[in-house]
């Protein structure tokens, strides 16, 4: 039913919970993980114009490595929690430019996602009211299903 699972994660202790969530789907599924970090292009216009390409790239580059290495990091502590070695899940990264929720749902489309696995904003309701939510936002748009991981608090 699910061959690919979209995890859009920006490194909180809440998106860490959805690795284990997407994790057990894949493993029972045989699916692949598609381990989605959006960097906010928002961030990046305070840049010099010559300064802004190469920034960006090492600013893409640098999350890469750190949304790889922690997830890796994690999927491997879940397995020893477990005793066993597990199924190998396949695992592919992505690191993209530009607005969360928008991309999250490109890439839902152009990926052939079949479940989005994202964790709810730990954001208060007056900060989701101004700044709007990553999460309701996929929510109310995806034409894919989607599991929300709540806020443990």
């Amino acid at each position: 039913m699910y061959d690919k699972i979209l995890l859009p994660t920006d490194g909180s202790k809440n998106s860490e919970r959805a690795i284990a969530h997407a994790l057990t789907i894949a493993e029972f599924e045989d699916a692949e993980i598609v381990v989605l970090n959006v960097v906010d292009s928002v961030y990046l216009t305070g840049l010099p114009e010559e300064d802004l390409i190469t920034k960006s790239e090492m600013i893409l580059e640098e999350e890469s490595k750190k949304v790889t290495s922690r997830v890796e990091s994690i999927i491997k502590e879940i397995e020893e929690e477990k005793g066993s070695e597990g199924k190998d899940i396949k695992i592919t990264t992505k690191t993209i430019e530009g607005n969360a929720a928008d991309v999250i749902l490109k890439i839902s489309e152009s990926d052939d996602i079949d479940l989005i696995v994202i964790a709810s904003s730990g954001k208060h309701m007056l900060d989701r009211f101004l700044l709007g939510s990553v999460t309701e936002k996929t929510v109310r748009h995806t034409k894919v299903p989607i599991l929300v991981i709540p806020n443990e608090e």
